[in-house]
C-alpha cells in the first residue's frame, strides 16, 4: 500500500483519517520513523532504538483516537511517547554517555545533534559535554534535548512532555547553566530563541 507522505496532508488529518482506515496511520511511521531513530538512537544507542521507535508508534497508534486534532503536528506528540520510554532505560542512556565519554570520538548518529557533536569533537570538548548530559536529571535532560536538538518550540516540548511552558524554560535555563559550568563557560548549546 503507498500511504501518502505529502506535506500538504497534516498530521491531524492523517490520524482522523486513520480512524476508519487503519493502514493510513503508516504515513506517519513514513514520516517520522528516522527522526525517532536518531532521538533514541542518540540516548540510547542503535541496539534499543529500532525496538522503541517501533513500541513508539505502537502505543500512538493505540492512543490516536484521543489525539487532540487542534494540533497539526505529530512529532511532539510522537518525541513525548519516546522521551517517555527513554525514561525507563535512564540507566542504559547514563552508561552510554559514561562508554562515550571513555572511547575516541566516533562516528555520530546522523540527525540533528550530529553538526553539535562534530563541533564538540573538533573543539575537544565531546568527552565534557557527555559527562554533563550524564549528571543531568532525566527532566532537565529531555527539555535540553528536545529543544537544543530536536529543534522543538518551547510549546512543543511542553506539549510532548505534558508540562507547562514555564517549567520548560526553567528545566532547559538549569540545564544550560549547568552544561555550561561544566564546559568551563562555554555553551555549544547556544540559547536560541525557540518561544
Amino acid at each position: 500500500m503507498v500511504t501518502d507522505t505529502s506535506p500538504l496532508v497534516v498530521d491531524s488529518e492523517i490520524i482522523t483519517s486513520s480512524l476508519d482506515d487503519p493502514e493510513k496511520f503508516a504515513a506517519l511511521f513514513d514520516r517520522y520513523a528516522a527522526t525517532l531513530y536518531r532521538y533514541i538512537s542518540f540516548r540510547l544507542g542503535p541496539e534499543l532504538a529500532e525496538d522503541l521507535v517501533g513500541e513508539t508508534f505502537l502505543i500512538a497508534f493505540r492512543r490516536r483516537d484521543a489525539y487532540d486534532i487542534s494540533y497539526r503536528d505529530a512529532r511532539p506528540w510522537l518525541l513525548g511517547i519516546a522521551t517517555k520510554l527513554i525514561t525507563g532505560h535512564r540507566r542504559t542512556e547514563v552508561s552510554r554517555y559514561r562508554a562515550l565519554e571513555r572511547q575516541s570520538p566516533a562516528q555520530p548518529v546522523e540527525g540533528p545533534e550530529e553538526a553539535i557533536t562534530r563541533d564538540l569533537t573538533a573543539q575537544g570538548s565531546r568527552t565534557v559535554l557527555l559527562n554533563a548530559l550524564a549528571l543531568l536529571s532525566r527532566g532537565d535532560r529531555d527539555v535540553l534535548l528536545l529543544v537544543a536538538w530536536s529543534d522543538m518550540t518551547y510549546e512543543e516540548a511542553a506539549r510532548a512532555l505534558g508540562i507547562p511552558v514555564g517549567t520548560v524554560k526553567s528545566r532547559l535555563n538549569r540545564a544550560r547553566r549547568k552544561v555550561r559550568h561544566t564546559l568551563g563557560g562555554v555553551n555549544p548549546l547556544e540559547e536560541h530563541d525557540h518561544g
